[in-house]
Protein backbone atom coordinates (compact mmCIF):
# COMPACT_ATOMS: atom_id res chain seq x y z
CA UNK A 1 0.00 0.00 0.00
CA UNK A 2 2.89 2.35 0.79
CA UNK A 3 4.50 1.50 -2.54
CA UNK A 4 1.29 2.38 -4.38
CA UNK A 5 1.07 5.64 -2.45
CA UNK A 6 4.68 6.54 -3.26
CA UNK A 7 4.25 5.83 -6.98
CA UNK A 8 0.96 7.70 -7.26
CA UNK A 9 -1.22 4.64 -7.90
CA UNK A 10 -3.36 5.35 -4.84
CA UNK A 11 -4.61 8.66 -3.49
CA UNK A 12 -5.32 10.07 -0.05
CA UNK A 13 -4.14 9.00 3.39
CA UNK A 14 -5.13 6.22 5.76
CA UNK A 15 -7.25 7.56 8.62
CA UNK A 16 -7.84 10.95 7.01
CA UNK A 17 -11.50 12.01 7.08
CA UNK A 18 -10.89 14.83 4.61
CA UNK A 19 -8.89 12.76 2.12
CA UNK A 20 -9.26 8.99 2.78
CA UNK A 21 -7.06 6.57 0.84
CA UNK A 22 -8.68 5.19 -2.31
CA UNK A 23 -7.98 3.81 -5.78
CA UNK A 24 -4.89 1.72 -6.48
CA UNK A 25 -4.73 -2.07 -6.79
CA UNK A 26 -6.36 -4.20 -4.11
CA UNK A 27 -3.73 -5.55 -1.71
CA UNK A 28 -4.18 -9.29 -1.06
CA UNK A 29 -2.55 -10.73 2.09
CA UNK A 30 -0.95 -14.16 1.57
CA UNK A 31 -0.70 -16.78 4.32
CA UNK A 32 1.51 -19.77 3.51
CA UNK A 33 3.40 -21.40 6.38
CA UNK A 34 1.85 -23.27 9.32
CA UNK A 35 2.56 -20.26 11.57
CA UNK A 36 1.06 -17.88 8.98
CA UNK A 37 -2.14 -19.91 8.74
CA UNK A 38 -2.54 -20.08 12.51
CA UNK A 39 -2.02 -16.32 12.82
CA UNK A 40 -4.13 -15.34 9.79
CA UNK A 41 -7.29 -14.30 11.71
CA UNK A 42 -5.24 -12.31 14.25
CA UNK A 43 -3.31 -10.50 11.51
CA UNK A 44 -6.46 -9.72 9.53
CA UNK A 45 -8.17 -8.51 12.70
CA UNK A 46 -5.26 -6.16 13.36
CA UNK A 47 -5.45 -4.93 9.77
CA UNK A 48 -9.17 -4.16 10.08
CA UNK A 49 -8.45 -2.21 13.29
CA UNK A 50 -6.03 0.19 11.57
CA UNK A 51 -7.42 3.71 11.05
CA UNK A 52 -8.77 4.16 7.54
CA UNK A 53 -8.72 0.49 6.51
CA UNK A 54 -12.50 0.25 6.95
CA UNK A 55 -13.04 3.13 4.51
CA UNK A 56 -10.57 1.62 2.05
CA UNK A 57 -12.40 -1.72 2.10
CA UNK A 58 -15.70 0.14 1.69
CA UNK A 59 -14.22 1.71 -1.45
CA UNK A 60 -13.42 -1.84 -2.66
CA UNK A 61 -17.11 -2.76 -2.49
CA UNK A 62 -16.85 -3.96 1.11
CA UNK A 63 -14.90 -6.97 -0.10
CA UNK A 64 -11.43 -8.22 0.80
CA UNK A 65 -9.48 -11.06 -0.82
CA UNK A 66 -7.14 -13.35 1.12
CA UNK A 67 -4.75 -15.82 -0.52
CA UNK A 68 -3.87 -19.15 1.07
CA UNK A 69 -0.68 -20.95 0.03
CA UNK A 70 -0.46 -24.75 0.11
CA UNK A 71 3.14 -25.65 -0.67
CA UNK A 72 4.92 -23.85 2.19
CA UNK A 73 2.67 -25.29 4.90
CA UNK A 74 3.12 -28.73 3.33
CA UNK A 75 6.91 -28.37 3.42
CA UNK A 76 6.70 -27.17 7.04
CA UNK A 77 4.51 -29.89 8.49
CA UNK A 78 3.54 -32.50 5.91
CA UNK A 79 0.39 -32.84 3.84
CA UNK A 80 -2.02 -33.86 6.64
CA UNK A 81 -1.08 -30.97 8.95
CA UNK A 82 -1.05 -28.57 6.00
CA UNK A 83 -4.58 -29.45 4.85
CA UNK A 84 -5.93 -29.32 8.39
CA UNK A 85 -4.39 -25.93 9.18
CA UNK A 86 -5.80 -24.55 5.90
CA UNK A 87 -9.25 -25.83 6.89
CA UNK A 88 -9.03 -24.22 10.34
CA UNK A 89 -7.71 -20.93 8.96
CA UNK A 90 -10.58 -20.73 6.47
CA UNK A 91 -13.21 -21.23 9.18
CA UNK A 92 -11.54 -18.65 11.43
CA UNK A 93 -11.38 -16.10 8.60
CA UNK A 94 -15.05 -16.66 7.72
CA UNK A 95 -16.03 -15.97 11.35
CA UNK A 96 -13.83 -12.85 11.53
CA UNK A 97 -15.12 -11.37 8.26
CA UNK A 98 -18.71 -12.09 9.28
CA UNK A 99 -18.11 -10.27 12.57
CA UNK A 100 -16.84 -7.22 10.67
CA UNK A 101 -19.53 -7.39 7.98
CA UNK A 102 -16.96 -7.74 5.18
CA UNK A 103 -17.26 -10.12 2.22
CA UNK A 104 -14.40 -12.62 2.07
CA UNK A 105 -13.07 -13.98 -1.20
CA UNK A 106 -10.54 -16.77 -0.77
CA UNK A 107 -7.77 -17.15 -3.32
CA UNK A 108 -6.42 -20.73 -3.25
CA UNK A 109 -2.86 -21.25 -4.44
CA UNK A 110 -3.41 -24.93 -5.08
CA UNK A 111 -3.48 -27.45 -7.91
CA UNK A 112 -5.14 -30.80 -8.36
CA UNK A 113 -8.73 -31.84 -9.20
CA UNK A 114 -10.91 -28.75 -9.01
CA UNK A 115 -14.50 -29.94 -8.59
CA UNK A 116 -14.06 -32.00 -5.43
CA UNK A 117 -11.59 -29.49 -4.01
CA UNK A 118 -14.21 -26.71 -4.14
CA UNK A 119 -16.98 -28.90 -2.70
CA UNK A 120 -14.70 -29.98 0.16
CA UNK A 121 -14.15 -26.41 1.38
CA UNK A 122 -15.48 -25.65 4.88
CA UNK A 123 -19.06 -24.29 5.11
CA UNK A 124 -19.30 -20.58 4.35
CA UNK A 125 -15.92 -20.27 2.62
CA UNK A 126 -17.35 -20.45 -0.91
CA UNK A 127 -20.00 -17.75 -1.03
CA UNK A 128 -20.76 -17.24 -4.70
CA UNK A 129 -17.11 -16.78 -5.62
CA UNK A 130 -13.71 -18.40 -5.36
CA UNK A 131 -10.33 -17.79 -6.96
CA UNK A 132 -7.86 -20.56 -7.87
CA UNK A 133 -4.42 -20.89 -9.38
CA UNK A 134 -3.64 -23.44 -12.09
CA UNK A 135 -0.29 -25.21 -12.09
CA UNK A 136 1.90 -24.40 -15.07
CA UNK A 137 2.22 -27.96 -16.32
CA UNK A 138 -1.57 -28.47 -16.73
CA UNK A 139 -2.58 -25.14 -18.29
CA UNK A 140 -2.11 -26.38 -21.86
CA UNK A 141 -3.98 -29.64 -21.26
CA UNK A 142 -6.89 -27.81 -19.60
CA UNK A 143 -7.24 -24.72 -21.77
CA UNK A 144 -5.34 -25.05 -25.08
CA UNK A 145 -8.42 -26.63 -26.65
CA UNK A 146 -11.48 -24.34 -26.60
CA UNK A 147 -14.00 -27.11 -25.88
CA UNK A 148 -11.93 -28.65 -23.10
CA UNK A 149 -11.27 -25.17 -21.68
CA UNK A 150 -15.01 -24.45 -21.64
CA UNK A 151 -15.66 -27.78 -19.92
CA UNK A 152 -13.07 -26.99 -17.22
CA UNK A 153 -14.55 -23.54 -16.62
CA UNK A 154 -18.05 -25.04 -16.42
CA UNK A 155 -16.78 -27.49 -13.80
CA UNK A 156 -15.48 -24.62 -11.65
CA UNK A 157 -18.77 -22.69 -12.01
CA UNK A 158 -20.90 -25.73 -11.14
CA UNK A 159 -18.78 -26.58 -8.07
CA UNK A 160 -18.92 -22.96 -6.89
CA UNK A 161 -22.71 -22.88 -7.26
CA UNK A 162 -23.13 -26.19 -5.45
CA UNK A 163 -20.82 -25.21 -2.59
CA UNK A 164 -22.68 -21.88 -2.23
CA UNK A 165 -26.27 -23.12 -2.49
CA UNK A 166 -26.17 -26.47 -0.73
CA UNK A 167 -27.44 -26.02 2.87
CA UNK A 168 -24.69 -25.93 5.47
CA UNK A 169 -26.86 -27.92 7.86
CA UNK A 170 -26.01 -30.94 5.68
CA UNK A 171 -22.70 -31.08 7.53
CA UNK A 172 -22.07 -34.44 9.25
CA UNK A 173 -23.85 -34.77 12.60
CA UNK A 174 -20.59 -35.96 14.18
CA UNK A 175 -18.55 -33.04 12.82
CA UNK A 176 -17.16 -31.98 16.26
CA UNK A 177 -15.88 -35.53 16.86
CA UNK A 178 -14.48 -35.67 13.31
CA UNK A 179 -12.62 -32.39 13.80
CA UNK A 180 -11.24 -33.54 17.16
CA UNK A 181 -9.94 -36.75 15.55
CA UNK A 182 -8.38 -34.74 12.71
CA UNK A 183 -6.61 -32.50 15.20
CA UNK A 184 -5.12 -35.54 16.94
CA UNK A 185 -4.03 -37.12 13.65
CA UNK A 186 -2.68 -33.82 12.33
CA UNK A 187 -0.44 -33.18 15.34
CA UNK A 188 1.01 -36.69 15.15
CA UNK A 189 1.42 -36.53 11.37
CA UNK A 190 3.47 -33.35 11.60
CA UNK A 191 5.76 -35.04 14.14
CA UNK A 192 6.16 -38.11 11.89
CA UNK A 193 6.89 -35.98 8.83
CA UNK A 194 9.41 -33.77 10.60
CA UNK A 195 11.07 -36.82 12.18
CA UNK A 196 12.01 -37.94 8.67
CA UNK A 197 12.68 -34.64 6.92
CA UNK A 198 14.23 -32.48 9.63
CA UNK A 199 15.45 -34.94 12.28
CA UNK A 200 16.86 -37.95 10.39
CA UNK A 201 20.68 -37.62 10.26
CA UNK A 202 21.88 -37.26 6.68
CA UNK A 203 18.41 -36.77 5.18
CA UNK A 204 19.47 -33.50 3.54
CA UNK A 205 22.31 -35.30 1.71
CA UNK A 206 19.92 -38.08 0.71
CA UNK A 207 17.43 -35.62 -0.78
CA UNK A 208 20.00 -33.59 -2.73
CA UNK A 209 21.60 -36.77 -4.12
CA UNK A 210 18.48 -38.81 -4.93
CA UNK A 211 16.45 -36.09 -6.65
CA UNK A 212 17.29 -33.69 -9.51
CA UNK A 213 16.80 -30.62 -7.26
CA UNK A 214 20.15 -29.06 -8.30
CA UNK A 215 19.32 -29.56 -11.98
CA UNK A 216 15.79 -28.20 -11.49
CA UNK A 217 17.36 -25.05 -10.04
CA UNK A 218 19.12 -24.50 -13.39
CA UNK A 219 15.83 -24.38 -15.31
CA UNK A 220 14.48 -21.01 -16.42
CA UNK A 221 11.23 -21.42 -14.53
CA UNK A 222 9.75 -19.86 -11.41
CA UNK A 223 9.90 -16.34 -10.10
CA UNK A 224 12.50 -17.07 -7.40
CA UNK A 225 15.60 -19.24 -7.11
CA UNK A 226 15.06 -22.78 -5.71
CA UNK A 227 17.51 -21.87 -2.95
CA UNK A 228 20.19 -19.29 -2.41
CA UNK A 229 22.70 -21.88 -1.16
CA UNK A 230 22.39 -24.85 -3.53
CA UNK A 231 25.92 -24.58 -4.90
CA UNK A 232 27.64 -24.80 -1.50
CA UNK A 233 27.26 -28.39 -0.24
CA UNK A 234 28.27 -27.40 3.29
CA UNK A 235 25.41 -24.89 3.57
CA UNK A 236 22.60 -26.90 2.02
CA UNK A 237 19.50 -27.05 4.22
CA UNK A 238 15.95 -28.24 3.61
CA UNK A 239 14.79 -25.08 5.40
CA UNK A 240 16.40 -22.88 2.74
CA UNK A 241 14.63 -24.56 -0.18
CA UNK A 242 11.62 -22.98 -1.85
CA UNK A 243 8.51 -25.08 -1.37
CA UNK A 244 7.65 -25.59 -5.06
CA UNK A 245 11.04 -27.08 -6.11
CA UNK A 246 10.91 -29.25 -2.96
CA UNK A 247 7.61 -30.86 -3.96
CA UNK A 248 8.51 -30.89 -7.65
CA UNK A 249 11.71 -32.86 -6.94
CA UNK A 250 9.86 -35.63 -5.11
CA UNK A 251 7.59 -35.98 -8.14
CA UNK A 252 10.55 -36.36 -10.49
CA UNK A 253 11.91 -39.39 -8.60
CA UNK A 254 8.40 -40.89 -8.43
CA UNK A 255 8.10 -40.89 -4.63
CA UNK A 256 5.75 -37.85 -4.43
CA UNK A 257 6.48 -37.96 -0.72
CA UNK A 258 4.81 -34.60 -0.01
CA UNK A 259 1.37 -36.02 -0.86
CA UNK A 260 1.21 -38.96 1.57
CA UNK A 261 4.11 -39.30 4.01
CA UNK A 262 3.07 -39.57 7.67
CA UNK A 263 -0.51 -40.71 7.15
CA UNK A 264 0.14 -44.44 7.55
CA UNK A 265 2.12 -44.30 10.78
CA UNK A 266 -0.20 -41.87 12.58
CA UNK A 267 -3.42 -43.68 11.65
CA UNK A 268 -1.85 -47.02 12.59
CA UNK A 269 -0.75 -45.57 15.93
CA UNK A 270 -4.20 -44.01 16.47
CA UNK A 271 -5.91 -47.37 15.91
CA UNK A 272 -3.36 -49.52 17.74
CA UNK A 273 -3.28 -47.28 20.83
CA UNK A 274 -6.92 -48.16 21.55
CA UNK A 275 -7.42 -49.82 24.93
CA UNK A 276 -9.23 -52.82 23.47
CA UNK A 277 -10.24 -54.44 20.19
CA UNK A 278 -13.72 -52.98 20.64
CA UNK A 279 -12.28 -49.48 21.05
CA UNK A 280 -10.09 -49.99 17.99
CA UNK A 281 -13.20 -51.00 16.07
CA UNK A 282 -14.98 -47.82 17.18
CA UNK A 283 -12.09 -45.64 16.01
CA UNK A 284 -11.95 -47.38 12.64
CA UNK A 285 -15.72 -47.02 12.26
CA UNK A 286 -15.42 -43.29 12.90
CA UNK A 287 -12.65 -42.92 10.31
CA UNK A 288 -14.86 -44.75 7.81
CA UNK A 289 -17.76 -42.41 8.62
CA UNK A 290 -15.44 -39.44 8.16
CA UNK A 291 -14.56 -40.74 4.72
CA UNK A 292 -18.18 -41.38 3.71
CA UNK A 293 -19.88 -38.26 5.12
CA UNK A 294 -17.27 -35.48 5.45
CA UNK A 295 -16.27 -33.91 2.10
CA UNK A 296 -13.04 -32.50 3.56
CA UNK A 297 -11.74 -35.91 4.67
CA UNK A 298 -13.06 -37.63 1.55
CA UNK A 299 -11.19 -35.19 -0.71
CA UNK A 300 -8.05 -35.55 1.43
CA UNK A 301 -8.00 -39.33 0.98
CA UNK A 302 -9.00 -39.07 -2.68
CA UNK A 303 -6.02 -36.80 -3.42
CA UNK A 304 -3.70 -39.11 -1.48
CA UNK A 305 -5.04 -42.10 -3.43
CA UNK A 306 -4.22 -40.32 -6.70
CA UNK A 307 -0.68 -39.44 -5.54
CA UNK A 308 -0.04 -43.04 -4.42
CA UNK A 309 -1.22 -44.26 -7.83
CA UNK A 310 1.58 -42.23 -9.43
CA UNK A 311 4.20 -43.39 -6.93
CA UNK A 312 6.59 -46.12 -8.09
CA UNK A 313 9.02 -47.53 -5.52
CA UNK A 314 10.92 -49.55 -8.11
CA UNK A 315 11.69 -46.44 -10.15
CA UNK A 316 12.43 -44.49 -6.95
CA UNK A 317 14.96 -47.15 -5.92
CA UNK A 318 17.01 -46.31 -9.03
CA UNK A 319 17.18 -42.67 -7.89
CA UNK A 320 18.24 -43.88 -4.43
CA UNK A 321 21.29 -45.45 -6.11
CA UNK A 322 22.51 -41.91 -6.78
CA UNK A 323 23.24 -41.63 -3.03
CA UNK A 324 26.88 -42.65 -2.62
CA UNK A 325 26.63 -43.41 1.12
CA UNK A 326 25.21 -46.95 1.09
CA UNK A 327 24.25 -46.93 4.78
CA UNK A 328 22.41 -43.61 4.47
CA UNK A 329 20.71 -44.78 1.26
CA UNK A 330 19.47 -47.98 2.91
CA UNK A 331 18.32 -46.26 6.12
CA UNK A 332 16.29 -43.49 4.51
CA UNK A 333 14.84 -45.50 1.63
CA UNK A 334 13.70 -48.26 3.98
CA UNK A 335 11.95 -45.66 6.18
CA UNK A 336 10.10 -44.34 3.12
CA UNK A 337 9.17 -47.82 1.84
CA UNK A 338 7.84 -48.87 5.25
CA UNK A 339 5.72 -45.72 5.54
CA UNK A 340 4.43 -46.22 2.00
CA UNK A 341 3.24 -49.72 2.90
CA UNK A 342 1.58 -48.53 6.11
CA UNK A 343 -0.16 -45.71 4.23
CA UNK A 344 -1.52 -48.02 1.54
CA UNK A 345 -2.70 -50.48 4.21
CA UNK A 346 -4.61 -47.97 6.35
CA UNK A 347 -6.04 -46.20 3.31
CA UNK A 348 -7.48 -49.51 2.17
CA UNK A 349 -8.78 -50.24 5.67
CA UNK A 350 -10.64 -46.91 5.82
CA UNK A 351 -12.01 -46.81 2.26
CA UNK A 352 -12.53 -50.55 1.83
CA UNK A 353 -10.65 -50.37 -1.49
CA UNK A 354 -7.27 -52.06 -1.75
CA UNK A 355 -6.54 -51.06 -5.34
CA UNK A 356 -5.52 -47.50 -6.17
CA UNK A 357 -8.21 -45.34 -7.81
CA UNK A 358 -10.71 -48.20 -7.90
CA UNK A 359 -13.55 -45.66 -7.64
CA UNK A 360 -12.13 -43.55 -10.49
CA UNK A 361 -11.40 -46.03 -13.31
CA UNK A 362 -11.04 -43.30 -15.95
CA UNK A 363 -8.25 -41.57 -14.04
CA UNK A 364 -6.67 -44.94 -13.21
CA UNK A 365 -6.69 -45.80 -16.93
CA UNK A 366 -5.22 -42.40 -17.84
CA UNK A 367 -2.36 -42.71 -15.35
CA UNK A 368 -1.63 -46.34 -16.27
CA UNK A 369 -1.39 -45.42 -19.95
CA UNK A 370 1.20 -42.73 -19.19
CA UNK A 371 3.60 -45.15 -17.45
CA UNK A 372 5.08 -46.61 -20.68
CA UNK A 373 6.19 -43.06 -21.54
CA UNK A 374 7.10 -41.94 -18.02
CA UNK A 375 9.19 -44.90 -16.89
CA UNK A 376 11.78 -44.71 -19.72
CA UNK A 377 12.15 -40.96 -19.05
CA UNK A 378 12.86 -41.68 -15.39
CA UNK A 379 15.49 -44.31 -16.21
CA UNK A 380 17.05 -42.02 -18.79
CA UNK A 381 17.12 -39.17 -16.30
CA UNK A 382 18.96 -41.26 -13.70
CA UNK A 383 21.63 -42.20 -16.26
CA UNK A 384 22.06 -38.60 -17.41
CA UNK A 385 22.27 -37.38 -13.81
CA UNK A 386 25.04 -39.90 -13.11
CA UNK A 387 27.09 -38.66 -16.06
CA UNK A 388 26.47 -34.99 -15.28
CA UNK A 389 27.44 -35.38 -11.63
CA UNK A 390 30.54 -37.37 -12.61
CA UNK A 391 31.82 -34.25 -14.35
CA UNK A 392 30.47 -34.46 -17.90
CA UNK A 393 29.68 -30.84 -18.78
CA UNK A 394 28.40 -31.52 -22.31
CA UNK A 395 25.73 -28.96 -23.17
CA UNK A 396 23.59 -31.62 -24.87
CA UNK A 397 23.72 -33.74 -21.71
CA UNK A 398 22.40 -30.89 -19.60
CA UNK A 399 19.75 -30.18 -22.22
CA UNK A 400 18.73 -33.86 -22.06
CA UNK A 401 18.29 -33.67 -18.29
CA UNK A 402 16.09 -30.61 -18.62
CA UNK A 403 13.97 -32.30 -21.30
CA UNK A 404 13.41 -35.34 -19.06
CA UNK A 405 12.36 -33.05 -16.21
CA UNK A 406 9.86 -31.37 -18.51
CA UNK A 407 8.54 -34.71 -19.84
CA UNK A 408 8.10 -36.30 -16.41
CA UNK A 409 6.28 -33.22 -15.12
CA UNK A 410 3.96 -33.28 -18.15
CA UNK A 411 3.23 -36.97 -17.60
CA UNK A 412 2.58 -36.72 -13.87
CA UNK A 413 0.60 -33.49 -14.34
CA UNK A 414 -0.21 -32.02 -10.89
CA UNK A 415 3.32 -32.31 -9.53
CA UNK A 416 4.01 -29.07 -7.67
Amino acid sequence: MLLQKKTGLSQGCLGSKADPMHDGAIVIPLFETIADLRNAPVIMGELFALPGIGKLIEHQGNEQEVMLGYSDSNKDGGFLMSNWELYRAELALVALFKQHGITLRLFHGRGGPTYQAILSQPPGTVDGQIRLTEQDEVIASKFANAEIGRRNLETVVVATLEATLLPHENSPSQLPQFEAAMQTLSDSAMAAYRALVYETPGFTDYFFSSTPIAEIAELNIGNRPASCKLQDRTKRKIEDLRAIPWGFSWGQCRLLLTGWYGFGSVVSAYLDSASSDAERGKRLTMLRKMYKTWPFFQNLLSNMDMVLAKTDLAVASRYAQLVSDKKLRKTVFELIVAEHQRTCDVLGEITGKRDRLSDNPLLAWSIKNRFPYLDPLNHLQVELLKRHRAGDQNVRLRRGIHLTINGIAAGLRNTG
